[in-house]
């Protein structure tokens, strides 16, 4: 045979579940994106076509929707892990689950008299969660995506190379802005161990990542970035990685001296802010004496 199978995987993508929890008046909600991706024993069908290995694609969204019932949704992180233990355990042929899973997040409108069941969806940032579990070890990554970050003033960019090519003037007080896509790894891998807790987890990652930005005076995105990624890992101990991608959300200065307008950042300025072209910085940040694992390439995890 002039061939073989590589790595392969199948699943269900993009089951959309709503859970509603009511308590007495007040209601919450969780609202998950979630993906389902099994390998394991799989070559037969891709060889021959026999299905014999293969639990259908629609049983796995099934599972999802029942286990959102079932078990609830306490966090992204624990309904993936649910799901991700189902399908290795009680599937002899799989060998690896993976769940990605993207949370909305939902804020409640107060109203009057009429209980605490009215909500608007917020606009702030994705929530991410990927789960891995091989039947002995488990892998958690969490993360966000499209959150867009600003700081008006305490930004410089100078003292960098020059070439014939070289056109952008050095900035000594520039707006710095961002859309953060950030991935952390828990260093919790051993069901024996206790979990970490996800959803106080999340909300001091995303804390202490805002902090560092706000906090740092800025000579560059890099060193914003390194700063973000230091001080989750320095005050959560439970995450040993984290991966940021961070594309520079261009404000160039107005040229209005055809006007006769003096445009300077002392005076209050007016920027074009420009979508695209834009520089992309990405980095890890590791706890010393770890290993990396999360990949370079985000648009894969």
């Amino acid at each position: 045979m002039p061939t073989i199978l590589g790595q392969n995987q199948y699943g269900k993508a993009e089951n959309r579940v709503v859970k509603i929890t009511r308590d007495g008046a007040t209601h919450h909600i969780k609202d998950l994106n979630v993906s389902v991706s099994l390998s394991g024993d799989m070559d037969e069908v891709h060889y021959s076509g026999s299905n014999a290995n293969v639990l259908p694609t629609d049983t796995t969204k099934n599972t999802v929707y029942a286990f959102a019932k079932e078990h609830g949704i306490e966090s992204a992180e624990q309904f993936g892990i649910h799901l991700a233990r189902h399908f290795v355990t009680s599937q002899e042929p799989i060998r690896t689950a993976r769940i990605r899973i993207e949370e909305y997040a939902w804020e409640r409108i107060e109203s009057a008299g009429k209980g605490e069941h009215s909500f608007v969806r917020q606009g702030q940032e994705t929530r991410l969660a990927q789960i891995t579990y091989d039947g002995s070890s488990w892998e958690v990554v969490s993360g966000l995506k499209d959150l867009t970050v600003m700081n008006s003033t305490d930004s410089e960019f100078w003292g960098y190379v020059k070439d014939k090519y070289t056109t952008l003037p050095e900035a000594y007080d520039r707006i710095l802005a961002t859309e953060v896509s950030g991935r952390w790894r828990f260093n919790w891998t051993d069901e024996a161990e206790p979990m970490p807790a996800w959803e106080e987890s999340y909300a001091q990652v995303k804390e202490h990542l805002l902090r560092a930005f706000a906090e740092t005076y800025s000579l560059s995105l890099q060193q914003t970035l390194y700063r973000m990624g230091s001080r989750i890992i320095e005050n959560r101990g439970e995450i040993d990685e984290v991966r940021f991608s961070l594309p520079n959300k261009h404000h160039f200065l107005v040229d209005l001296e055809p006007f006769g307008l003096k445009n300077a950042t002392e005076d209050g300025a007016v920027y074009f802010a420009a979508d695209r072209p834009y520089g992309l910085i990405e980095a890890t940040v590791l706890r010393d004496g770890r290993e990396a694992k999360i990949p370079a390439d985000l648009t894969n995890l």
